[in-house]
């Protein structure tokens, strides 16, 4: 992609400053507010991949005192649709269809998820494009796994 989107923008011009990643963040999460329920912390974005954690808190837990499914799975699908977001043309638009995931291991600790593409998209006409987010434990061991069916598509002109 020649020209970044402004979501990419957006987090090439914050993530360098003290505090940026922070920012961003809270910002994702203003503007989709369902997400703040796990508070990721956005580390790495750029087109193709993206990088975010969350703390093991009593918000996010089940009564086994382990990161619960769920919130699993809401980190799979902010850290896939915001690396979406961030490699895909201001001409075209996602959506999420369909995750299928796999709880592999107990979240014991807090937990990083990583989104890519299995293979990099042609932005032409409309397509379903699948993307994988793992989520590890701060030893490095994985305990979910999930794939997501982005449906892109070019934008309908205005």
């Amino acid at each position: 992609m020649s020209t970044p989107n402004a979501a990419l923008r957006f987090w090439q011009t914050l993530a360098t400053k003290p505090g940026g990643k922070w920012l961003f963040s809270k910002l994702v999460c203003f503007k989709a507010p369902y997400f703040a329920s796990i508070r990721p912390q956005f580390e790495e974005l750029r087109p193709g991949h993206c990088t975010l954690t969350i703390s093991k808190r009593r918000a996010v837990q089940n009564h086994l005192a382990t990161v619960h499914a769920i919130a699993m799975c809401n980190m799979a699908e902010l850290a896939g649709g915001t690396m979406t977001e961030a490699s895909t043309p201001a001409t075209h638009r996602w959506i999420p269809k369909g995750m299928t995931v796999e709880y592999l291991k107990k979240a014991e600790t807090d937990l990083r998820a990583e989104a890519s593409f299995n293979t990099p998209p042609e932005f032409g006409t409309a397509t379903s494009v699948p993307v994988t987010v793992v989520v590890t434990d701060t030893n490095n061991q994985l305990v979910f796994r999930a794939e997501i069916n982005m449906w892109i598509s070019p934008k309908k002109p205005e």
